[in-house]
């Protein structure tokens, strides 16, 4: 599959970026802590396939990194724009987001770009399973914010359109050894636990900013929505497991249905961008 760079603007609004989820502000600000990583952590995934742009030498795989690359930079901007608006409602955005630069920084100047590949494949494969879920079950953002959600969306359909091409890069630059397989799966868990944990102290520095109430109840609320109903990381765990099959590839799971929604969603988007003109 390859990939389609699309140029949407969301105009999301002010009021609403700080206290968007219908479940609370644990949820809200769960979900605005996994925005604060996108920017710099796309433009890390960018960086990493870039890279080996030139050791591809298959016409179709060169043209859907070509086209990845533009999807990841869509996808920055719009949650650049998303992280600003936090930041004007009081929420550290800025402040956590240089945090995520330096690390991403760190990680290009200590790690070899084998490694860098492995961790955006990684990524990859999780943000695909999370993609998967928002799709599928509309308790994930039900009663959101209509832009917001909008936005989401079109990330999470972009994320199952390219959930590949990466992956197709590691693949050709490193093949299927016992190396390339043990790094791609080592990778998995140390970017997996990294990047949960660190979402959840976002999200506690966020909570501590915000000036809305909350309550053990929105606290329970919360708790209920990552593991009862609609129980985000108990869906999470089989699919993630799925990537430490020797033999993986993103498209054996074949949810390419899921895209039939683009092209509505992208005639709302504009109906956004002529509203805000």
């Amino acid at each position: 599959m390859i990939p389609t760079r699309r140029d949407l603007h969301f105009k999301l609004l002010p009021s609403s970026v700080s206290n968007w989820h219908a479940k609370g502000p644990y949820v809200t600000q769960f979900t605005n802590a996994m925005s604060i990583f996108f920017p710099e952590g796309e433009r890390f995934f960018i960086h990493t396939v870039r890279h080996y742009r030139d050791h591809i030498h298959e016409p179709q795989l060169k043209k859907a990194v070509t086209a990845f690359i533009g999807q990841e930079a869509m996808h920055g901007r719009e949650h650049d724009e998303h992280n600003r608006l936090l930041n004007r409602a009081g929420l550290p955005a800025d402040e956590l987001e240089r945090q995520v630069k330096k690390f991403l920084v760190m990680l290009e100047e200590k790690l070899p770009p084998a490694a860098q590949l492995s961790i955006t494949i990684a990524q990859e494969h999780f943000t695909a399973i999370m993609a998967e879920i928002v799709l599928t079950d509309p308790r994930i953002l039900a009663g959101a914010d209509a832009r917001l959600k909008a936005m989401w969306r079109w990330h999470a359909l972009e994320e199952i359109e390219h959930k590949a091409v990466a992956f197709d890069v590691y693949e050709a630059v490193m093949g299927r050894g016992i190396k390339a397989y043990a790094l791609r799966n080592t990778s998995l868990v140390i970017t997996t636990l990294g990047f949960l944990s660190l979402v959840l102290y976002y999200q506690q520095r966020m909570l501590k900013a915000d000036s809305h109430p909350r309550s053990w109840k929105d606290f329970g609320a919360f708790a209920k929505f990552m593991l009862i109903s609609p129980a985000l990381l108990p869906k999470l765990a089989l699919p993630w497991l799925s990537y430490m099959r020797p033999g993986f590839h993103p498209w054996d799971h074949d949810n390419r249905d899921l895209l039939k929604e683009m092209n509505t969603l992208v005639a709302k988007t504009k109906k956004y961008e002529l509203q805000a003109a």
